[in-house]
Formats: structure tokens, sequence, C-alpha cells
């Protein structure tokens, strides 16, 4: 009985020994820096952060079901559905000419609902992939006269024949895009824009003129500058850099780079000339060339996208811009003309 006695004041005391040194080790860590050991005390005596269960490992696709889902939020570019497809294919001009693929456009519309289903499985797997048919980005320019006597090659327009399946895809995918876009853009763009024409230009410009000459001793300059093959100057790495900048998705933005480039075109005057691969520009006559051009140019005003500026920025601009057009032909015209019309060339230069 004695030795047991002892045995358990021993107990007793190795006990009140052990809760004083665990006591005396609590109140260092509050008193310390330590908060990550001060928190590791109590989770391990309520046990409230328990020990994650292991990944299961059986199943070999596990990974890119997770990679997938953890990058879920990174591609928020609506697919098409199938309604939308349908309504696209019914709305299909039948008297437009067939692309290369030599679909007419009558065949697609009176199968518009039959087709809706594997065009959009066809359209989501392009939109998620980043990646166009090469067959869809063919393109057959037949060359339109710009006047009634030809004397070059400039003289002639290049029309494309595109196919209308892609024609289709490409409502698709700008409806989208004008529906992301933000309310930032220049104001003063009224070309390829629904609901708008040269007419709201005139409109705009024309009274700010008018109110601008009511004032004593003022006057106007209007600059009007022609690009010519304007769908052409589009430089698609620079397009889709600005599409980012606009906000849209990158995967998006990566279609459009695909959709401009790699592109198989021929010419049909009688026969038919060797393909050529383009990769800058835009194919004229495709639905989303002009909002894309659009888009390419919008920043160009950006600076200018209101009246009132300061004097001095509209005069280095127009200087600049007049500079930038004459300075690539007066070289090369100046030569050849005649001592009046030098004199006259180098007045307009000064006044400019």
């Amino acid at each position: 009985m004695t030795e047991y006695k002892q045995c358990s004041y021993s107990l007793r005391k190795a006990i009140k020994q052990a809760k004083r040194q665990y006591r005396d080790k609590v109140e260092s860590q509050f008193n310390g820096s330590d908060t990550r050991g001060m928190w590791q005390g109590p989770q391990s005596i309520t046990d409230y952060k328990k020990k994650t269960s292991p990944v299961a490992d059986h199943d070999a696709l596990l990974p890119d079901k997770l990679n997938n889902f953890f990058a879920r939020f990174e591609d928020n570019t609506v697919p098409p559905t199938r309604p939308a497809t349908t309504t696209c294919g019914l709305c299909v001009n039948p008297r437009k000419a067939a692309g290369p693929d030599g679909i007419p456009g009558r065949v697609l519309r009176a199968c518009a609902d039959q087709l809706a289903g594997v065009f959009t499985d066809i359209f989501n797997q392009s939109l998620s992939q980043s990646a166009v048919p090469t067959c869809f980005k063919r393109a057959t320019i037949v060359p339109v006269p710009k006047k009634a006597k030809v004397t070059e090659l400039n003289d002639y327009r290049p029309e494309a024949l595109t196919s209308v399946i892609m024609k289709c895809f490409e409502r698709l995918v700008k409806d989208h895009i004008t529906s992301i876009l933000p309310d930032t853009l220049d104001p003063l763009q009224f070309a390829y824009l629904p609901n708008r024409s040269t007419d709201d230009a005139i409109a705009i410009t024309l009274p700010t003129a008018l109110t601008h000459l009511d004032k004593r001793n003022t006057y106007v300059r209007m600059l009007f500058i022609d690009y010519s093959s304007a769908f052409n100057t589009i430089v698609s790495s620079k397009l889709v850099i600005k599409l980012e900048t606009l906000g849209l998705d990158p995967v998006l933005c990566n279609w459009v780079l695909d959709f401009l480039t790699g592109r198989p075109q021929v010419v049909r005057v009688g026969n038919i000339s060797t393909p050529l691969i383009l990769n800058t520009g835009a194919t004229q006559g495709c639905v989303l060339s002009p909002l894309l051009y659009s888009l390419f140019t919008h920043d160009f005003f950006r600076r200018l996208n209101k009246f009132g500026l300061s004097p001095k920025t509209l005069t280095n601009f127009y200087r600049c811009t007049i500079e930038s057009i004459l300075s690539g032909c007066i070289t090369a015209w100046y030569g050849n003309c005649s001592a009046h019309n030098r004199k006259a060339l180098q007045r307009v230069v000064r006044t400019a």
C-alpha cells in the first residue's frame, strides 16, 4: 500500500510538472512572435485543422480533369448554341454566290435545322482550340474594276468569295464581340457600326464647323484621307494586343489571330491562279473584316476624340498627318513636274 501511494504521488507530481512546463511554453509563445507555434497548440488540442486525405490516384484522367477545372475561369467566351446557329443559317441569302467549297447558300438555308447540331459542334471546337479549319479560310478573289477603263492592277477591287458556312460562324463571333465591347470606344466612329452612317458624321461635323465660323476671323480646315486597301493594313499581331486591351478573352483573341493568318487565296479571272498563303490583313468580303478594322483603328483619334482641344495640339496633328501623306509621293512627283507646279507644291507644304 505504501508503494502504491508513493507511485501515485510521483505520478501526480509529474503531471503537475508537465502541466506547468506546458503552461510556460504556451505563455512564452504568446509573449513572443511565434504566431505559428501559438496556433499549433489549440489546433492540436481541438483537432481544428484535420489532415487532408491524399488525392486518389486510381483515376488516370484525374490530373487532366483537375487542370481543366482549375482553369475553368480562363475562357469566358460564350459558345454558340444550336438555336443561334439555326437562326444564322435561316438568314443566309440564297442569292449569294457559293464559296470555294461550292456549297450554295440556298442549300444551307433549306437544311439549317438539320445541320445546326453538326455546325454548332464544329464552331465550339474551333473556338475552344483557337483554330479555324483551313477549308473555312479559303478565299476565291474575283477582281472587280473600280472604273470603266482599267489601266493598271490597282484599278481592280478584290472581292472575296468565302465559305457560306464560315460567314455564319463569323456572324456569331461578331455578335459576341460586339456585345462585350466597352463603352469607351471612339464615339465619333461611324464606319462599320450598326445604325450609323456618313450622314451621322455630317450631322455632327457640319454644325460644329458652322458654329465656329460664326465667330469673327475664324476658318475651318477639314482633312479627308482615303486609305488604299484599308483592310490589308491590319497587322494581326497588333490587332490581338488591342483586342486583349478591350477585354476580349485570350482564347477568342487567339482564334482571331488564327482566322487572319494562314489564309489560302486564289484569283479567278477565267482561269484560276496559283494559291498563295496570306498572313497579313483581312479578307475583303468577310463578315468580321469591317469590325476588326474598326477595332484596329479605334484608338487612332484617342487624343482627338472630342472637340475643344488646344490649337497647338490640333496644329501639330494636322501638320504631322500632312507631312506623313505628302512625304511618300513628293520625292517621286517633284522631279517630273513643271516649275509652276513646284512652286504651287511648296506653297501647299508651307501652308500645311
